[in-house]
């Protein structure tokens, strides 16, 4: 049957894509579907939000949306991998089988593995609703232009949002980075860029109490006051507080998850303790999560569906 797959990957983002193309490596008809339901990511997933990736063997220095692209047209190579843009709405069990159903179609697999990442986390305080798209942003890479010689916020001080600031720098007047915690926490080489940056200033201590505007974001409100005021004038707000793991598909279908909502796995075989079922990426319980250990995770789960469809559907 046309839509009958060895392999299902419940996500496009470099883990799913990556799985996919090693899927078809070892000879198992794969689909990679590239929305999760609640997703906000686009094929290729977060690193695609990524303006400079450095950490990538092989590539000294390359842009997170070509390098999801690499990954993706390397997948694409493979007669065996179908790529597609739907939205998975649910998943259940018919005999041995995996039903996928998408806001497109429908899916049987023999095995399947969820690469379904996470979301950005929101800013529960007046005015974050209100004035989101309106000076309120969640993706650094996508409006940071916007902000040319304004003025602007990152609330968030760990690698995320110290690297949301330094993009913000390259347009923006003045940024101002504000964390709750007594000490930021960036990776080295982007604290190192952070002190050389007369244009970014720290906030540590201090939350966010309100986000006023106009129509637009004007100001922020702090919990406590900052060179003589709690009120800051801002253009924009980044808001860079952590992520929302998008498990819930997994959940309703019985696989289990740990307090954060992340996949509990066994972390040599990308195996959940649903058999046929897999996860990769940043959704899994993991403590170290970058793209190259999703691409890992990726793999090996394709690996070991192999072995299960071989031992299951005598394949």
């Amino acid at each position: 049957m046309g839509n009958d797959y060895d392999f299902i990957v419940v996500g496009a983002g470099v883990a799913g894509l990556s799985a996919g193309m090693y899927a078809a490596r070892l000879g198992l008809k794969s689909l990679v579907l590239g929305f999760a339901s609640g997703s906000e990511m686009p094929i290729g997933g977060t690193i695609t939000t990524t303006k400079i990736v450095e950490n990538w063997p092989g590539e000294i220095k390359i842009s997170g949306q070509e390098l999801a692209g690499k990954i993706r047209k390397h997948a694409l190579s493979y007669d065996l991998v179908s790529v597609k843009e739907e939205e998975v709405e649910s998943v259940s069990k018919i005999g041995k089988k995996f039903d996928v159903k998408s806001s497109k179609g429908n899916y049987l697999g023999k095995s399947i593995l969820f690469a379904t990442g996470s979301k950005w986390k929101k800013l529960e305080v007046p005015g974050a609703k209100e004035f989101e798209n309106r000076g309120v942003f969640y993706c650094g890479l996508c409006d940071a232009p916007l902000f040319k010689n304004k003025k602007v916020a990152v609330v968030g001080g760990a690698d995320s949002g110290v690297k949301g600031a330094l993009l913000l720098s390259e347009y923006a007047e003045k940024v101002y980075i504000i964390e709750i915690l007594k000490e930021i926490s960036p990776e080295r080489t982007n604290g190192d860029r952070l002190k050389a940056n007369n244009k970014i200033e720290v906030i540590t201590g201090t939350k966010v109490e309100e986000i006023k505007g106009d129509g637009v974001v004007k100001r922020i409100i702090l919990d406590k006051e900052y060179n003589g005021s709690k009120e800051i004038e801002v253009d924009g707000v980044l808001v860079a507080i952590g992520r929302v793991m998008l498990s819930d598909l997994a959940k309703s279908f019985g696989v289990k998850t740990n307090k954060a909502g992340e996949i509990i796995i066994n972390h040599k075989t990308c195996e959940t303790e649903v058999p046929g079922v897999y996860a990769a990426g940043d959704i899994v319980d993991g403590g170290f999560k970058q793209a190259i250990t999703g691409v890992a995770e990726g793999c090996t789960a394709a690996y070991s569906a192999s072995e299960y469809v071989k031992k299951n559907f005598h394949v």
